[in-house]
């Protein structure tokens, strides 16, 4: 046992040299180059497909030529993943490009279209969206979405968007403004679900300090508050409710679990009030899997209300590391791609919820 520890601990500290060969010492050591290594003598599980044919209700335009579309979907197959929904961010030109190139494989991918925001803020603004939503709906957008509201309200994107733009000083709307009702009942009409990310996790809004216990994801992804008119995270999830209750008819997806990860109890009491409100749990397994218990009991009460997704790069390797913390029992492992250091744990879903998760409520939301 002494020499298992041993063992471990000098891979650890190899782990730490960060590249070089000399060994840090323990006070040098930057958070951003911690690598912990777990030497528990515990069950580790690899699941390479998921357990039921699954449907990735978040990913977005990765692949740019007919090659890495197949390539795509080769590793859907390895997978076990049937099919995956597109946020593509685009409307215009822009989207009918993505409708052409996807549209090799129509029955493994589906795109969603945004609105457009050009001239927001001008008279007649909500009818000629309207129409441009009407016509991407004729192109093949079968939904809405990702919607993004950090703070700032919606304005035009587009798939280069970044970062600085969703938090950048023009304040725009917010999902609950008047002008998006017509949007919303059209979607509504037409049958298009929304996908929307409203906020940003609490870690985000808490100073990127030594007490922040996500401090290298809560440094990059930081909201600033001072910023005139930024909506901090329990607005933006008013602005989310008023819109659910005041669009029944309209099936809305809070991506990335409502941003409420910190306080799953908010997003309980949304779907408690709400029936044509669902979550994605898209890029939020860093978040999740560090408290299995309480997320697990969270998941398998509102099995029937959430939608599995990955919100990452099909080459980035998320789709087994995804099926491990929801299908088995493992403890006490890493995954330093989710921007943590957190040991990550399997919430051991039963075999209801994996088939809610992976396809039924997504063959519900679309209604196909």
């Amino acid at each position: 046992m002494f020499c298992a520890r041993l063992c471990g601990l000098a891979l650890l500290v190899s782990c730490l040299s960060a590249g070089d060969s000399a060994t840090t010492p323990a006070d040098e050591i930057k958070l951003k180059d911690y690598r912990p290594v777990s030497i528990y003598n515990v069950p580790k599980t690899e699941v390479r497909k998921a357990r039921y044919p699954a449907i990735d209700f978040h990913t977005h335009d990765y692949a740019k030529t007919p090659g890495e579309v197949d390539a795509w979907v080769a590793a859907m197959d390895a997978a076990n993943v049937a099919r995956s929904i597109i946020l593509t961010f685009a409307t215009g030109d822009e989207f009918d490009a993505l409708v052409a190139r996807y549209g090799r494989h129509p029955q493994r991918f589906e795109l969603w279209c945004y609105f457009d925001f050009t001239g927001w803020d001008q008279p007649g603004w909500s009818e000629r969206a309207v129409a441009e939503l009407e016509r991407c709906h004729r192109q093949g957008a079968r939904g809405v979405g990702e919607l993004m509201d950090k703070g700032m309200g919606f304005r035009p994107m587009s798939q280069k968007a970044t970062v600085a733009q969703l938090t950048e000083p023009e304040l725009g709307m917010h999902i609950n403004d008047p002008r998006m009702k017509p949007l919303l009942a059209k979607c509504a009409e037409l049958k298009m679900p929304i996908n929307i990310h409203v906020a940003e996790d609490a870690w985000m809004y808490l100073p990127p300090d030594a007490s922040n216990d996500g401090l290298m994801n809560a440094a990059k992804w930081r909201v600033d508050l001072t910023k005139k008119g930024i909506a901090d995270h329990d607005q933006l999830i008013t602005t989310l409710a008023e819109a659910v209750r005041d669009n029944p008819q309209t099936t809305f997806i809070a991506c990335h679990l409502a941003n409420c990860c910190a306080d799953l109890s908010q997003l309980a009491r949304l779907f408690d009030a709400y029936p044509n409100l669902y979550a994605d749990i898209g890029a939020r397994y860093g978040e999740i899997a560090p408290i299995p218990r309480a997320v697990r009991a969270f998941m398998e009460k509102y099995r029937t209300r959430l939608l599995y997704g990955t919100d990452n790069h099909y080459k980035a390797g998320l789709y087994p590391v995804s099926f491990r913390i929801l299908e088995t029992a493992d403890e006490h492992f890493y995954d330093i791609r989710f921007g943590y250091h957190w040991p990550l744990h399997g919430l051991d879903l039963s075999d209801e919820t994996l088939r809610d998760l992976y396809q039924a409520n997504s063959v519900r939301v679309l209604g196909r």
